[in-house]
């Protein structure tokens, strides 16, 4: 067969991802927070994007409810007394604006400022407190040294990761050198810190509490297995003590921190700013967008005046102003467009989850992407985006706008149940059981039948760990009450 060129033509529909299509997609998918922070940074970067004036109703580029999505979002005309003058320099202007702001420096003598201790915004890290303890402890330099090491060798719960070998040998020094300095290390603060296992751990700290009985200790020392099984009755055998004090020593022990480090974890507490709010009006849910410190762009009229003008502006300039225009409206269209997403999504929701809202979790229905997706007349991916890293304010508590999209699990009656419904219920059983009597899973399989919900013992298991409960043997509590003997 020969080999020839040959022209041919071809219809065919192609999908081209644009920068600003590419920006509306990052937008959707961003959290509140990381929205505004994305706003900050255009308003610095482009000198024809401010914050509008909400003063007068004239200077409010954005609507705060979502407009109809068939509805092309624009940006009003603002009427302003300053005009740009005919001889106005634009390159001398653009070369300030990329210069660096002028910075005026104070001195802190010359105002009253707040003590530096109120002014620290960082807690202090485990590794700064104990070194801090170090510091001001009688120990010698090369003990320092050797306590270093071992500082730097704790894991975020405060844990010993380290063998005395492996720090001797890196420190240069003995072993016995090495275990000085770490029972100087574990009387620091926090109690029970730089142990090398959960059982050195709780009996530093019960050496801390200075008892007059040594149970406490005992049962730390030889019964810890025991403990973590629930065997109460083998520590009252082996012991010989009375029920009531082994339960006064085990309150003790169970009181104990068996993670010490975890207080000064460096972790900050991340809070959740809800982007929609629900509330319940007249038997009807009103949605509101969380407007709270979003700025309201527009764009620079002094700008768009400018370029109106036969002024004195370069075609360098003129393109350069013409480009920022264009991000800059295009930036205003994508936000309105994001959220009147968001409210349409939010609003399909309360309609599939009417239930929820009015009576609570235990009626939650299944519900998939594709359901919301088929009902908004968008994509599966749209509604992931939009589903993504947003919170919903409800009646019923804050909840992530993913909380309600759950698998569904069959029921004896024919219709269907919501996982998350299925949850709930068994942390309501365990919640309500008899603390003597818990209820194993195959118990809980039972009762779930009973209310014609259709379950696998296992599907019952791995629920349980996902609520963070015990299994039924280490859930029960025990009788500290003497038995009575019964009688020949």
């Amino acid at each position: 067969m020969a080999i020839e060129l040959r022209q041919h033509l071809k219809l065919a529909q192609q999908l081209i991802m644009t920068p600003q299509l590419q920006q509306a997609i990052k937008l959707l998918q961003l959290s509140r927070l990381e929205l505004l922070e994305t706003i900050s940074e255009e308003l610095q970067s482009n000198p024809l994007l401010e914050e509008g004036q909400e003063a007068g109703p004239e200077s409010e580029e954005r609507p705060e409810q979502p407009e109809p999505a068939n509805r092309e979002a624009n940006v009003s005309e603002v009427t302003i007394d300053e005009k740009p003058k005919e001889d106005f320099d634009w390159e001398e202007y653009l070369g300030e604006y990329t210069s660096g702001p002028r910075v005026r420096v104070e001195r802190e003598e010359a105002r009253e400022l707040p003590a530096i201790e109120s002014r620290l915004v960082k807690k202090p890290s485990l590794d700064s407190h104990l070194l801090w303890q170090l510091h001001l402890s009688n120990a010698s330099d090369e003990q320092k040294d050797v306590g270093t090491l071992i500082i730097g060798n704790l894991d975020r719960d405060g844990y010993l990761q380290a063998t005395l070998a492996e720090i001797a040998e890196m420190g240069g020094c003995d072993e016995s050198c090495v275990e000085e300095v770490l029972h100087l290390i574990q009387d620091f603060d926090p109690p029970g810190v730089a142990a090398r296992d959960l059982q050195e751990c709780l009996l530093i700290q019960g050496k801390n509490l200075q008892l007059e009985d040594d149970l406490v200790i005992n049962i730390i020392t030889n019964h810890l297995h025991d403990l973590e099984n629930r065997n109460y009755h083998s520590i009252v055998k082996a012991t010989g003590r009375k029920p009531e004090e082994i339960k006064e020593a085990i309150d003790i022990i169970t009181g104990l921190d068996p993670k010490p480090g975890k207080q000064y974890d460096e972790e900050e507490i991340q809070y959740i700013s809800p982007d929609i709010y629900v509330h319940k009006v007249d038997n009807e849910f009103v949605i509101l967008l969380n407007e709270d410190g979003m700025p309201k762009l527009r764009i620079s009229p002094f700008y768009r005046e400018a370029l109106s003008k036969d002024g004195n502006v370069t075609d360098q300039a003129r393109e350069y102003i013409q480009g920022k225009l264009r991000s800059a409206a295009w930036l205003i269209k994508s936000i309105h467009q994001r959220q009147r997403t968001i409210y349409r999504v939010a609003e399909s929701i309360i309609k599939f989850q009417r239930d929820f809202f009015d009576k609570g979790i235990a009626h939650l229905k299944p519900l998939v992407l594709r359901d919301v997706a088929e009902d908004l007349s968008m994509h599966e991916s749209t509604i992931s985006r939009v589903t993504t890293n947003k919170y919903m304010h409800t009646p019923r508590g804050v909840f992530e706008l993913k909380y309600f999209f759950n698998s569904s699990i069959s029921s004896f009656t024919g219709g269907a149940v919501a996982s998350e419904s299925v949850k709930e219920r068994i942390r309501q059983l365990v919640a309500n059981e008899d603390p003597q009597k818990p209820y194993s899973d195959k118990a809980i399989v039972e009762k779930l039948r009973e209310e014609n919900i259709d379950i696998a013992r296992r599907t019952v298991a791995k629920y349980r760990e996902l609520l963070g409960i015990l299994p039924s043997n280490l859930r029960k509590q025990p009788v500290w009450g003497t038995k009575k003997r019964k009688k020949k």
